[in-house]
């Protein structure tokens, strides 16, 4: 009997997420309402860039405040347009939120393609939240995982529950079976080499798992401010409310959805390179698609430390500018330690973010009046 609701809540879940992204089509009819693989994966290639370098393994997001900005960045801005975003995790709960036609994850790290190749199997093969977790950390789903849980409570089902080493290696190939026999993406050895890591390192780290797990994990990344992949899931926006991806099922359903369409598209990219972010422009201006926010998390301090010629940071924008927007076309970018936007002092969260209009930026540069970092901060807000 408690399967056979479990099963019907899941149905309803998904149902629910297909209507959510169904209802957005209307907003950009030229873009597909689904990819085949063979189109997926053709995207994926055709449009990225050889592997780059990042000091990082970033498997996870170290932005306790990425949700705070929400509000302001739904308002007034209908579901139904194209999501571009970096890193790894954070980006489900935008895509949660603002419930866009189509997304697209660039990233300089090809390990970062292969680590959202992952996340989208384990989406796949997951049909409500609690499964995703167990799949997720290789850890048998609790009683208490229930699908009205709370984030909070979902979490603290998977405490006690012991990491389950034959649950691990069928899982891991799942995935693999997941990515190529069915989807039938080219993946190589490497590649594989690479999920593995990623997917060992949340069996290994579990729920505590932080941004510097590549780096040796330890629990004094937790002293330094580092919030952990549970802390960020049971985080909410400034008014108190959780807006994550794991939220509800209703938010969940909004990201397995895209996922099952292969709208959900990684890219290997340098945002200030010759071919990702231009490739993504000219696959949405041909079908009249527009982007509606993007989320740069603090890559732009990187571009502006850069000693190239010409300015790596005047290449992005370059690139920027190729993309199809409108005046309601947002950037979110993290600002770290309170880096020139006059922040209170150091007992606070280690990151803001922030928006800011992309034709604003644009047209400041055009007009010569950004020549640092601190320029482009400086021209941003947040939401306290």
């Amino acid at each position: 009997m408690m399967r056979t609701a479990r099963s019907a809540g899941r149905r309803l879940t998904l149902a629910l997420g297909m209507l959510l992204v169904a209802a957005a089509t209307a907003v950009a009819q030229g873009l597909p309402a689904r990819l085949t693989d063979a189109q997926f994966w053709s995207l994926v290639t055709e449009s990225s860039e050889p592997d780059g370098f990042f000091q990082s393994e970033n498997l996870v997001s170290n932005e306790l405040t990425l949700q705070h900005i929400i509000p302001e960045l739904v308002k007034g801005r209908a579901p139904g347009g194209v999501y571009l975003g970096v890193g790894p995790d954070q980006n489900f709960t935008y895509i949660a939120a603002m419930r866009p036609r189509m997304a697209f994850i660039v990233d300089i790290r090809r390990g970062a393609m292969l680590q959202h190749l992952m996340y989208k199997a384990l989406f796949e093969l997951a049909e409500d939240r609690a499964e995703f977790l167990s799949l997720l950390f290789s850890r048998p789903r609790p009683r208490g995982a229930t699908p009205e849980a709370t984030p909070l409570a979902l979490l603290e089902a998977f405490v006690p529950v012991p990491v389950d080493s034959t649950m691990y290696w069928r899982t891991l190939a799942r995935v693999r079976e997941h990515l190529v026999r069915q989807h039938g993406f080219a993946l190589s050895a490497d590649d594989f080499v690479g999920i593995e890591f990623v997917f060992t390192s949340f069996y290994i780290a579990g729920p505590e798992i932080t941004y510097n797990y590549g780096s040796g994990f330890d629990m004094g990344n937790r002293a330094r401010g580092m919030p952990s992949f549970a802390d960020l899931m049971v985080a909410t926006d400034a008014s108190g409310m959780n807006r994550g991806f794991l939220a509800d099922e209703q938010q969940y359903g909004v990201v397995r959805t895209l996922h099952l369409r292969n709208l959900i598209v990684p890219v290997v990219g340098d945002f200030a390179g010759p071919t990702a972010l231009r490739a993504v422009g000219s696959f949405l201006r041909d079908r009249g698609a527009t982007v509606s926010a993007i989320y740069t998390s603090n890559v732009e301090q990187y571009l502006f430390r850069s000693q190239e010629h010409p300015p790596k940071w005047r290449l992005y924008y370059e690139n920027v500018a190729t993309l199809p927007t409108d005046s309601l076309t947002t950037f979110v970018r993290s600002v770290f330690n309170n880096f020139g936007y006059g922040g209170g002092g150091g007992s606070g969260p280690r990151s803001v973010t922030m928006l800011q209009p992309v034709t604003e930026l644009l047209k400041a540069v055009r007009e010569g009046r950004v020549g640092s970092y601190y320029d482009v901060i400086q021209m941003s807000r947040t939401v306290w």
